[in-house]
């Protein structure tokens, strides 16, 4: 388990402690040289690092053509960047990686629970978790590329085992008046965005605006 003193110095303080250690249980690494490759739908083996540099060049050598996972939080390597030679050894440092990685959940996390509504009920926060890792592994939910999509810094975030307080009914008919609703079928008709493959991380436009 990630020490409970790294949580609270280097993770994103919009995450809960607890929701950062189910959130490393689930979809990270105890290994901060963690490295998963996959191309396409198959995993790529590739050997286990002994040193931060050969970690980072193991990472250049894949990102660009396949998708490249590092670190504790198996944050997406190529995010955010135009070419390889951006890539800074934050991503396997463990506090660095603890940080970005968790400020990216929170917002993926945050995109999920908005679409359900916002849901209070102790029965339905798994489920909301569940998607939400869902959505870091695979980059998308309800075709919707969360790496990419406006954060929603408003929206309260709940451990999957936490109960949230009720929301009044007029409190939540204002907020949501005026909502802009998503249309799958447009969302999944931008075949100029990146992230389309869900696994492959093109370096040409993934930092583009």
């Amino acid at each position: 388990m990630v020490d409970a003193a790294l949580i609270k110095q280097c993770a994103d303080p919009g995450l809960k402690p607890a929701i950062v250690e189910q959130f490393i249980e689930r979809a990270g690494s105890q290994d901060p040289l963690a490295i998963t490759v996959r191309s396409g739908n198959r995993m790529v083996l590739v050997p286990r690092p002994g040193t931060p540099d050969e970690a980072m060049k193991l990472i250049r050598q894949h990102v660009g053509r396949d998708m490249v996972r590092v670190g504790v939080t198996q944050y997406p390597a190529g995010l955010g960047i135009m070419e390889a030679g951006e890539l800074k050894q934050d991503l396997v440092d463990p506090c660095e990686n603890l940080r970005m990685g968790t400020a990216l959940f929170a917002r993926v996390y945050r995109i999920v629970t908005k679409w359900y509504g916002n849901p209070t009920e102790k029965e339905a926060l798994p489920h909301v978790f569940d998607d939400a890792i869902v959505a870091w592994q695979t980059g998308y939910f309800e075709g919707t590329a969360v790496f990419r999509a406006p954060d929603l810094d408003e929206v309260e975030l709940a451990a999957p085992d936490e109960e949230k307080p009720e929301i009044d009914a007029d409190e939540q008919s204002a907020d949501s008046a005026g909502e802009e609703v998503s249309d799958p079928v447009t969302d999944r008709a931008r075949s100029d965005d990146p992230n389309k493959a869900g696994i492959r991380v093109d370096l040409s436009g993934i930092g583009a605006e």
